[in-house]
């Protein structure tokens, strides 16, 4: 933002033989846009005082009349504004200036439209004799205009660490600059950051500028135009938000305690693109709290897990079990491994007999196909392909190379790996493979091997340690069985389930989602953002058909979707999950796409500790549906 200089020890020896100074000018940022043009972070004019620490330190008094003035005008103590000023490092902690001690320091920014902040300014400004080295300047500041609007999409900026000045990565940025640090500002920092223009200026030998040598002007940042629609951004997060609140006026099954719903998400992405249309994650931030620093109190509050740590972007940082939106995939599997056919009836009992797992609510359906599986979502269907698929793999004595087709299935359709979406922190969600169980028992087994023999945990404690110690490494039955319903240690991301409902939607691609959609340069070049096709799912035109129209049952009359669905304005295919945690309430899913005929768009909804898909998560995503194609 500020004319920035140049400082390091090799430059200062130079400048001091050359008589030339250099001068930065920042370039200014690149705004970002939604697909239909909207303004979502663009830059205001500010007023921003400023103190030169080399001026005011040479006054006879060191400073201390011009800092009591100045504090005096701005409000804030002599003290605190020689705090800020001070270079740091050395041992010096924040709060302190990072930048070059011949640079203006920032101590003060004002909204040019506030009239009291001009008021103080116009006070310095008409009384400049008493305030040398202290400087007013109209300087562009970062301004996100619709508040917390797809706060986690477009993210924050924040100062550069002394570690990274002079990386590559940061080439020729400041000590003192901001750069991106979430979201698309972190990903397309260098791009919209543009490049700092240089002034050199010819001084003398104590340091009076005499004149300009040369100016290379600064090229702006490029303008950033995202896939994202913001009307449509409003309208997950309303029904988010609204599936929250809803979600916690129920109680959790079985127990009649109130449900926490701590936090959800809800993306909306385009099935055959790939390119998302909102990211919804909740709690969430304003990004303006970083706009000139956010205190320490403040970002505590961000990521304190009490209230929800808004900073967490659910849609894709967050990992939950799929539970039965799953099903899908062992579908698939069952399938596609030629071991159980399409058309074929199986059984469906209130509890399989070789595990002893229940169906949810203990139902018993009788003999059904897989439609009917998935419709009612009938887990001890499931439950059967997965211990037989074992029991063929060698059961508790492995063959050499199991086959395994659940899992392969769901690294098929990408579980286990990022998206590869253009936002950082992306989290890879976890299969619980063979390869998993193996390096969870080698990264636990000391302490539980401990456990077995500590007195003070009760025989059952102790003999569960004990067993884990021996042989917990072991890919038993019932990790098949809790893998084939998206239970167990399987977790995703919201966006991650979304690529899967679209790679049933679309015919089979697996494709790598995007939020930015192109790059306007200011020389009039546009650089087009297109997602990819990652991979093609192994799976006949048929089998994806089948399950289309088994998706489209469960939004229909005996679906697990069917009050949420009734009257909607569009029609949907989806799948309802509740998923089990241990020690917390229920996660509620329900993954969707629509229209059924030709799939445009997949929402899908998530709400951690919200109780079941079809109560709280399936009406939340027919809100969305409603917001986008009018209400039913």
């Amino acid at each position: 933002w500020f004319l920035q200089v140049y400082a390091g020890e090799d430059y200062t020896a130079a400048a001091s033989q050359n008589r030339i100074r250099e001068v930065v000018e920042p370039a200014p940022r690149g705004e970002v846009y939604d697909a239909r043009g909207t303004a979502l972070v663009r830059n205001r004019t500010a007023l921003v005082v400023s103190v030169s620490r080399y001026t005011v330190l040479r006054q006879s008094d060191g400073g201390q009349a011009v800092l009591e003035r100045l504090g005096k005008v701005l409000g804030r103590t002599a003290d605190a504004i020689r705090q800020e000023i001070r270079p740091c490092g050395g041992g010096v902690e924040p709060p302190c200036w990072r930048g070059s001690p011949y640079q203006p320091v920032p101590v003060a920014e004002f909204d040019a439209s506030d009239r009291a902040g001009l008021a103080k300014v116009l006070d310095i400004e008409e009384h400049r004799e008493d305030f040398p080295g202290v400087t007013a300047q109209f300087a562009a500041v970062r301004d996100y205009p619709r508040g917390t609007l797809a706060a986690h999409v477009l993210g924050y900026l924040g100062p550069i660490s002394p570690e990274e000045v002079g990386t590559p990565e940061y080439d020729r940025v400041q000590p003192s600059a901001l750069v991106g640090r979430a979201g698309v500002e972190a990903t397309y920092d260098a791009l919209l950051r543009g490049r700092d223009g240089v002034k050199r200026l010819l001084v003398d030998h104590v340091g009076a500028v005499q004149g300009v040598d040369g100016t290379t002007p600064p090229a702006p940042g490029a303008t950033l135009v995202l896939s994202l629609d913001a009307t449509i951004q409003a309208v997950a997060e309303k029904a988010l938000q609204a599936g929250i609140e809803a979600a916690r006026q129920r109680t959790a099954r079985g127990s009649g305690v109130p449900l926490v719903a701590d936090s959800g998400s809800v993306v909306v992405m385009e099935a055959k693109t790939g390119r998302v249309v909102a990211l919804a994650s909740y709690p969430s931030y304003d990004p303006a709290v970083f706009v000139g620093g956010a205190s320490p109190q403040e970002y505590a509050a961000l990521v304190d897990e009490k209230r929800g740590a808004p900073l967490v972007f659910r849609a894709i940082q967050g990992a939950y079990a799929p539970a039965s939106t799953f099903k899908v995939i062992s579908t698939a599997a069952a399938v596609h491994s030629g071991d159980y056919p399409l058309r074929g009836r199986y059984p469906c009992p209130g509890v399989y007999g070789p595990t002893g797992q229940r169906n949810f609510d203990s139902a018993a359906l009788g003999t059904i196909d897989l439609r009917t599986a998935l419709v009612k979502s009938c887990d001890t269907v499931f439950y059967k392909f997965a211990y037989e698929q074992w029991l063929r793999d060698g059961g508790n004595r492995p063959v050499a190379t199991p086959r395994d087709p659940m899992i392969r299935m769901a690294q098929a359709f990408g579980l286990g790996q990022r998206t590869g979406i253009d936002l950082p922190s992306e989290r890879r969600g976890t299969i619980a493979d063979r390869e998993y169980k193996q390096q969870y028992w080698e990264d636990t087994r000391d302490n539980r091997c401990k456990g077995a023999t500590n007195p003070k945990l009760s025989d059952e404690r102790r003999r569960a340690n004990r067993e884990f110690c021996e042989d917990g490494n072991r890919f038993r039955g019932g990790d098949a069985t809790n893998f084939a319903i998206g239970q167990g240690d399987t977790l995703v991301t919201p966006l991650q389930l979304a690529t899967v409902y679209a790679a049933i939607a679309n015919g089979g691609k697996v494709i790598e989602p995007h939020v930015a959609r192109a790059l306007l340069s200011t020389d009039g070049s546009v650089r087009e953002i297109t997602p990819r096709v990652r991979s093609t799912l192994p799976l006949s035109q048929e089998l994806l058909g089948f399950l289309r129209d088994a998706l489209a049952g469960v939004t229909q009359p005996g679906g697990t979707a069917s009050r949420a669905f009734a009257g909607a304005p569009v029609a949907v295919a989806g799948k309802t999950g509740t998923g089990e945690v241990a020690s917390k309430q229920d996660t509620a899913w329900f993954a969707s796409y629509a229209p059924v005929a030709d799939p445009e768009l997949v929402v899908v909804g998530m709400v951690s500790q919200g109780g079941t898909g079809g109560t709280v998560a399936a009406p939340m995503v027919r809100a969305v549906y409603d917001g986008i194609y009018g209400p039913g």
